[in-house]
């Protein structure tokens, strides 16, 4: 079993010049304790239903950026890239660019951004869901476009139109870099999933949920004619680890069980007190699972 770490919170500590040091030592303890992937969200906002809005907040791939310097082995991504937030066209460069910087690393995670309060507040276009949705599928076309064996050409969508899907360099990983869709919706999100994704993710609020989103990919997956297993399946894990680590061990071992290769996890404290942890009482056993 993979583990992932989602830094999600940069208010711990909240101090400008504390921040950077921050995430540069967690970061560095994460991939020598043998994490696999690295993410941070897709928010200029924090969430206000579980902090203040006003709180500490970067930009998501500016960050990734710093962390690929800092790193050599960790996967890096958004968990997840906002639809709204960036033209698909620039949105495929950007995960490029990251890719060849990092060596081969970046992976695109995305969805259809919800937040419309930091939408507002930023000048960030809203639109209805079910637009939201039809924009989403047509950036998974571009992307697919651009990391083609043959980009180039135009692309004429309802909502985007590109007359040159230019993307030089290439991204380093074969055959592109892996497309992740985050979120469990079941009419949309995972007939996404089964027609353009190379992994899901979801949330692990209870391995019950998660074996019930998992049929419903699968439905979807015979819909669309595609093999359920050539999906990755991965989850964010929403219970703590470091509380009650025997618990949590318990709910991944179900996972796993379930098909979930990947389980991501986020600090509920200092992130290098938690990744630390991470290190002394979670890795050398999930090891095993």
């Amino acid at each position: 079993m993979k583990l992932g770490l989602h830094y999600w919170n940069f208010s711990n500590p909240a101090e400008p010049t504390a921040i950077g040091p921050t995430l540069r030592e967690t970061a560095t303890i994460a991939e020598q304790a043998g994490v696999a992937s690295f993410t941070v969200m897709d928010h200029y906002f924090q969430m206000e239903q579980y902090a203040p809005a006003d709180e500490p907040m970067l930009e998501g791939y500016t960050t990734l950026g710093y962390v690929a310097a800092l790193t050599q082995k960790m996967t890096l991504g958004l968990l997840v890239t906002g639809v709204m937030y960036r033209h698909p066209g620039l949105l495929a460069k950007i995960v490029t660019t990251l890719d060849v910087l990092s060596g081969g690393r970046a992976r695109l995670g995305i969805g259809a951004s919800w937040y419309e309060r930091e939408q507002r507040g930023l000048g960030v276009p809203v639109v209805p869901v079910a637009e939201r949705f039809e924009r989403l599928e047509e950036t998974l076309q571009i992307c697919l476009q651009m990391w083609g064996t043959q980009p180039g050409g135009e692309f004429k969508g309802k909502h985007y139109q590109l007359t040159e899907l230019i993307n030089s360099p290439a991204a380093i990983s074969t055959p592109h870099p892996m497309i992740m869709i985050g979120g469990g919706g079941e009419k949309k999100t995972l007939r996404l999933v089964a027609k353009y994704a190379d992994a899901c993710n979801l949330f692990g609020t209870s391995p019950d949920d998660v074996a019930h989103k998992l049929d419903v990919l699968r439905e979807h997956c015979t819909a669309e004619g595609r093999d359920y297993d050539s999906i990755v399946k991965t989850a964010l894990v929403t219970r703590p680890p470091l509380t009650d680590p025997d618990a949590w061990l318990a709910d991944v071992e179900a996972f796993k069980a379930l098909g979930i290769t990947e389980v991501m996890t986020m600090p509920d404290r200092n992130p290098v007190e938690f990744t630390n942890g991470l290190a002394e009482k979670i890795l050398p056993r999930l090891a095993s699972i």
